[in-house]
């Protein structure tokens, strides 16, 4: 009764304004706020169950508003996680994997519809103040994808030359990570330099988040705040360090809660507290080998890089006074997916114009718990269907896994290492077993058999690398995992080519034939057009099919040492009339000095009309990664994407 009288005087307001502005206008639109924390466990707020840190600011927001008890992410990791966010669909349909690195080159597909978007259709301004880590190519930035202004971390704060501890690494081991930027609009504005300076960043996107809500405060706007913290490393600023029993990290916390309550007295002291949607959540769970500093999943099992119930169950709050009765705890199974359809409803808007893997959740915030808009749950990890959720049971598919469980966590803020755990067909009641400790697959055969079908759809749907399936609706399919590829003149074409080691099967190219297809890679190594060899040399063999003249031979190789790819240590070119015996004609060494760039290079022998049948190349790795190098002793690659004939 009360809620309905709150939608009659809600009505009786609007009147005067739709008399002013005529029909047709969208008017008094709500503000949606965001606010999205990084790795903070299901364990780590006050309302959820937290000890040794106060969080009353988001408290509060639980108790006038809605708690969730069984929210969750699409993934347990950052941008794949986001990028359900901004979308409402499963990563699986955007293609984003991962945790996207300062040198990717990838990031949200520009032609993707997000939430920011589709607000910007209805009259919104749009901001968000805080990390990205959807693609730092000026076509991904934020202000490409809907708003008006961005302020923040392109990166996850530990993508930098920077210990966890704050102390710089170099020496012969040193970080690949370039220096890490604080962001304004497409540029980097200042460099982030310390832990003393990360320290700063809660405040700062605090301050502008403040001050977009003062300066927007007469019309409807998205505020989308994504905290770095408690993403390691964590610090605190000096007003909050040593502020909580559990420490560092439990200081980090009670900045955000302090964050929170600001954000909360700008929208009261503008008089739009009540007609704005507030919602609170995470990314993925803890990062649980840092021990004290990484945070706690609660009763949950396992956590962030994980889709057992402690890395994809994360904590979730949301408050709309006008239209959320408060203190109400919800059971109902909801995910970040579902807030982009909820927007929708609200906003009515009729335009997203592609499928999205979300539900409407109007009704549970209109007070109708009894209603399930999702009832069924997917878990991936990168392409993997790790498990499928349906009410309270959940079946978890055989899979390898880190796991944090039997290792000692680590210490004076570093990582500790993880386990390897190793899961078969498990069946689990997540109502009566919250931390999955209990599996009864055999008891419930009619219920594994019900889940089994279930995954059946996930992999028609999205794919599973872990039974081969490829998936009618993933991005793969719909857009293709390749950019355009470089069509290169090659007179080789349709022609054999032997290779003395076979290409690893993880990088085989897009045929056996892959360097004499004329098809040119881009920067990406996952580009099907390369070949990858680990510890191994290419030593290819070119059958032209008869003796013709020849003017050059080009080879191209690929320089991404960021991902252990080299160019390889020496490069020779060789011409042959029978097959049997080789002459030399082109031979270089090129330098594998440490680079940030990743780079396509071409190693070309000129030649004046030579005649041959066969040309041989051989490209020698380097076998291991160099002593400058963080994975220094372990095998390293070479790509090459083409061998060119003219």
């Amino acid at each position: 009764m009360i809620h309905d009288l709150k939608i009659f005087l809600r009505f009786l307001a609007l009147i005067p304004i739709f008399i002013f502005f005529g029909c047709g206008v969208e008017t008094n639109l709500p503000n949606i706020i965001i606010i999205f924390t990084d790795d903070q466990g299901y364990g780590d707020l006050g309302c959820y169950g937290a000890k040794g840190f106060e969080t009353p600011n988001i408290d509060a927001m639980a108790k006038e508003g809605m708690l969730f008890t069984d929210f969750y992410v699409s993934q347990a990791v950052c941008s794949a996680s986001r990028a359900s966010l901004m979308t409402g669909s499963y990563a699986e349909r955007v293609g984003i994997q991962g945790a996207l690195s300062p040198w990717a080159v990838n990031g949200l597909d520009p032609k993707t519809e997000t939430i920011a978007k589709m607000l910007k259709r209805h009259g919104y301004t749009n901001a968000i103040f805080g990390k990205w880590h959807l693609g730092h190519r000026s076509e991904y930035l934020p202000l490409q994808n809907g708003f008006d202004e961005y302020s923040g971390l392109i990166c996850s704060n530990d993508m930098w030359p920077v210990d966890y501890d704050g102390n710089p690494l170099d020496g012969p081991k040193r970080s690949y990570y370039p220096p890490m930027s604080f962001w304004e609009g497409n540029q980097p504005k200042k460099e982030i330099e310390t832990l003393e300076d990360q320290a700063k960043i809660t405040r700062e996107i605090t301050e502008l988040s403040v001050d977009f809500i003062n300066r927007n405060k007469k019309n409807s706007f998205f505020l989308y705040v994504p905290h770095p913290m408690p993403h390691q490393p964590i610090a605190a600023s000096k007003k909050f360090r040593g502020k909580s029993e559990l420490g560092l990290y439990g200081d980090v916390i009670m900045e955000i809660d302090w964050s929170v309550g600001e954000i909360m007295k700008a929208l009261k002291k503008n008089d739009i507290d009540d007609n704005t949607l507030v919602i609170y959540a995470s990314d993925n769970g803890p990062w649980l080998n840092y021990g004290k500093w990484g945070g706690s999943a609660g009763p949950l099992r396992e956590g962030k890089g994980t889709m057992w119930e402690g890395g994809a169950r994360v904590p979730c709050i949301m408050r709309w006074p006008e239209t959320i009765e408060p203190g109400q705890v919800i059971s109902n199974i909801a995910s970040t997916m579902d807030i982009f359809p909820t927007i929708a409803d609200i906003v009515e808007d009729e335009k997203i114009g592609y499928a999205n893997d979300g539900f409407n959740l109007m009704p549970i915030l209109n007070g109708n718990s009894d209603v399930n808009p999702r009832n069924e749950l997917y878990y991936y990890y990168g392409e993997n269907l790790i498990a499928v959720r349906k009410g309270k049971w959940k079946l978890v598919f055989p899979h390898s896994y880190r796991s944090y469980e039997g290792v000692d966590p680590g210490k004076n803020l570093h990582p500790g290492p993880y386990n390897r755990g190793r899961s078969g067909l498990e069946l689990y009641d997540l109502v009566g077993d919250i931390g999955e400790k209990n599996d009864v697959a055999r008891s419930f055969p009619n219920v594994v058999a019900e889940l089994e079908q279930l995954g059946d759809i996930a992999r028609e749907k999205f794919g599973d690398k872990l039974t081969g399936e490829i998936g009618s609706q993933s991005y793969a399919t719909i857009c293709g995992t390749r950019p355009d590829y470089v069509r290169l003149d090659n007179r080789a074409l349709g022609n054999d080519i032997i290779l003395k080691n076979s290409a690893n099967k993880k990088y085989p190219g897009e045929s056996s034939n892959a360097l004499i297809n004329g098809k040119g890679g881009g920067l990406n190594y996952q580009d099907p057009s390369w070949q990858g060899f680990e510890a191994e040399d290419l030593i290819a063999t070119i059958d032209l099919g008869e003796i013709r003249n020849i003017n050059s031979v080009e080879v191209r190789f690929l320089q991404s040492q960021v991902f252990w790819i080299f160019l390889p240590k020496h490069i020779e070119i060789e011409y042959s009339i029978d097959g049997d015996n080789f002459e030399s004609i082109y031979e270089n060494s090129p330098t594998n000095d440490f680079s940030f760039d990743q780079k396509i290079f071409s190693y070309k022998a000129e030649i004046n009309e030579l005649s041959s049948r066969y040309i041989k190349v051989k490209g020698y790795n380097l076998n291991a990664c160099p002593d400058y190098h963080p994975g220094a002793g372990k095998p390293c690659w070479i790509f090459s994407d083409e061998i060119i004939i003219q």
